[in-house]
C-alpha cells in the first residue's frame, strides 16, 4: 500500500466503506424494527456524512485520473511527481474538500424553515427529501449551493476527460500491440469507476432538477431509483472493479 495507486484505492475503500455505512446500517434497523423514525440532529449527521463521502469519492477519483496520467504519460518521473507527501497532500485535498461542501450543503439545508411535516419520503435522510419540507419557496436557496455543485462537477469533469485524452495519445503511439493492452488494462479499472460514478451522477442530477420542481410533478419511483443508485451501486460495485485485477481473485472466482 506504499505505491501512489494503491495509496489511492486504500482511501477510495474507506470512502466506499463510510458511504454505505452511513445509509444502510440504519435502513435495516429499521425494517426490523418496524419504524422510520430518526432524530433531527441524527438526520443531519446522515446527510452530512453522505454528502461529505460522496463529494470526496469524486474528487479522488480526479485525483486518480492524475495518477494515472502520470504513470502513462510521465513515467521516468511518476516516483518525482508522486511521492509519498504528493499522495498525501493530494488526498488529503480531495477529503477536505469533500468535507467543506458537505458542510456547505448540510448548513444551507437545515437553515431553511419547515412548515411541511417531518416525514422524509426515502430511507435515508437526503437532501432533496428534505427540500420538500420547507416552506414554500425557501428550497430556492439551494439553487446557489447546486450551482457550486455544477461548477466542481463540470471541473473535475474536464480535468479527467482531458487527462484520459493525453494518455489515449500516449498509448496509441506505443508500437507493440502487447505493450498498448498493457497499458490500458492499468487504465481500465479506474475508467470504469469513473464511468460508473458519472452515471450516477447524471442520474442523481436529474433527480435533483426534479426535486427542485413542484411536489405535484415529483415521482416516488424516481425518488428511489435515484437514491438506491447514489447510495448502494458504487460502494458494492468499486470494490469487485479493482479486486478483478487480482490473480488470485480470479482464480477463486474460477474455483467457484
Amino acid at each position: 500500500l506504499h505505491t501512489p495507486m494503491y495509496f489511492f484505492l486504500l482511501n477510495l475503500s474507506l470512502l466506499d466503506l463510510g458511504s454505505i455505512s452511513t445509509t444502510v446500517p440504519k435502513a435495516m434497523a429499521n425494517s426490523l424494527w418496524d419504524t422510520r423514525a430518526i432524530s433531527y440532529a441524527g438526520c443531519a449527521a446522515q446527510l452530512f456524512l453522505f454528502v461529505f463521502l460522496l463529494s470526496a469519492e469524486y474528487f479522488l477519483l480526479t485525483v486518480m485520473a492524475y495518477d494515472r496520467y502520470v504513470a502513462i504519460c510521465k513515467p521516468l518521473h511518476y516516483g518525482t511527481l508522486l511521492g509519498s507527501r504528493a499522495c498525501v497532500h493530494m488526498a488529503a485535498a480531495a477529503w477536505g474538500s469533500g468535507f467543506l461542501y458537505a458542510v456547505l450543503h448540510t448548513a444551507n439545508t437545515f437553515s431553511l424553515p419547515f412548515c411541511r411535516g417531518n416525514v422524509v419520503d426515502q430511507f435515508f435522510c437526503e437532501i432533496p427529501q428534505i427540500l420538500k419540507l420547507a416552506c414554500s419557496g425557501a428550497y430556492l436557496r439551494e439553487v446557489g449551493v447546486l450551482v457550486v455543485a455544477v461548477g466542481l462537477a463540470v471541473g473535475c469533469f474536464v480535468f479527467i476527460v482531458l487527462s484520459y485524452g493525453q494518455i489515449f495519445r500516449a498509448v496509441l503511439r506505443i508500437p507493440s500491440e502487447q505493450g498498448q493492452h498493457k497499458a490500458f488494462s492499468t487504465c481500465l479499472p479506474h475508467l470504469a469507476v469513473v464511468s460508473l460514478f458519472i452515471m450516477v451522477s447524471m442520474y442523481v442530477s436529474t433527480g435533483m432538477i426534479a426535486y427542485l420542481k413542484p411536489p405535484s410533478i415529483c415521482s416516488p419511483s424516481l425518488d428511489l431509483v435515484v437514491a438506491v443508485l447514489c447510495s448502494l451501486v458504487p460502494p458494492v460495485v468499486n470494490p469487485l472493479i479493482y479486486s478483478m485485477r487480482n490473480r488470485q481473485l480470479k482464480n477463486a472466482l474460477r474455483k467457484l
